[in-house]
């Protein structure tokens, strides 16, 4: 028995999200649509023309948000993470523990520093834009990495956005390593367009023969394939991962479990923040395969839940509607 279903690296950001205008963009020289790395002087400069009365802080991370999805369904998770010594580093530890995940910070071993922050912009077409100062989570390297829980993980989940830094991607491989070599599958998640745009060749690296499975959506999957239609993105993966999954958005999911594809129908819902919805359906999958649930029924669980997620404004489910998810599922 494995301690852990699923043990994720990844960044450690602090959330902090707020609706905005078009017209936001335009005026602050902001890109739609995209993750974008950005300095603290940038960030902050942005804070200052931000109104921040509604604002949502949560600890995220596109990896701490699958983990946290994971715990809340009932399974067994840990965060590999890196914050820093301030309010924020604080806060995050708190919140992961309060979300029931395990992980490697505790107030006597944080590094002097600046936390991680994500400003997450959403526009009335529940579009996300995230802008993020990393701070000291761009350190992030091998001696981050938890060996001891890897080992006694189901999976260990590897977040794509560690791709843009050299010591992260050398503690993605090294996580990896670590992983095959004690029997421990390998899951992947692209992250984010841009990562497979900027940042293809190290992806490629990290990949190396193969990873047991592999999350990405539509648009990040045809451009790491180099290929212009479903049909042909899905063969190409196949040389890449063992089994993966194809986000659509409102057209729903497609997973390839090995043998043949699976269609996951999309649930009714009106979108109004699109932020997290990867997470989400990655964490539901994830928690679903570890316990006993079949790819139709993990992806059906998954499809459910991200649905929920973008019918609300945060990453984050509430954990009565984890549970009322979950006896949809199984009534």
């Amino acid at each position: 028995m494995k301690k852990y279903d699923v043990t994720g690296i990844g960044n450690a950001l602090v959330d902090i999200e707020f609706k905005v205008t078009d017209q936001f963009f335009a005026d602050n020289g902001v890109e739609k649509g995209l993750m974008t790395l950005v300095d603290e002087t940038r960030q902050n400069s942005l804070m200052n023309v931000i109104d921040t009365t509604h604002a949502k802080m949560q600890c995220g991370g596109s990896a701490g948000n699958t983990v946290i999805a994971i715990s809340q369904f009932g399974g067994k998770s840990y965060y590999s993470c890196k914050v820093a010594d301030d309010e924020m580093g604080h806060f995050y530890m708190n919140d992961m523990k309060d979300a029931g995940v395990s992980h490697n910070l505790n107030e006597g071993n944080l590094a002097a520093g600046i936390t991680g922050k994500c400003l997450v912009m959403v526009t009335e077409d529940a579009e996300r834009t995230m802008n993020t100062y990393l701070g000291i989570t761009e350190t992030y390297s091998n001696e981050d990495v938890n060996e001891a829980a890897i080992k006694d993980s189901k999976y260990l989940y590897i977040e794509g956005y560690l791709i843009t830094s050299e010591n992260g991607k050398a503690a993605m491989k090294h996580a990896k390593k670590i992983a095959e070599e004690n029997g421990v599958k390998v899951a992947l998640t692209f992250s984010d367009p841009a990562m497979v745009k900027y940042f293809k060749e190290p992806m490629a690296e990290v990949i190396g023969a193969s990873v047991d499975l592999l999350f990405a959506n539509e648009e990040e999957a045809m451009i790491f394939t180099e290929t212009d239609n479903l049909l042909d993105t899905r063969e190409e993966l196949k040389k890449l991962a063992k089994h993966f999954v194809i986000t659509q958005g409102k057209n729903g999911a497609m997973i390839y479990d090995g043998d043949t594809f699976i269609d996951i129908e999309p649930y009714a819902t009106t979108a109004i923040d699109s932020n997290g919805a990867g997470d989400m359906f990655a964490g539901a999958f994830m928690y679903g395969i570890t316990n006993g649930h079949s790819y139709a029924s993990s992806g059906k669980l998954a499809s459910m839940a991200s649905s929920k997620i973008v019918s609300q404004f945060g990453p984050r489910l509430q954990w009565h509607e984890a549970k009322e998810i979950l006896n949809r599922l199984n009534p």
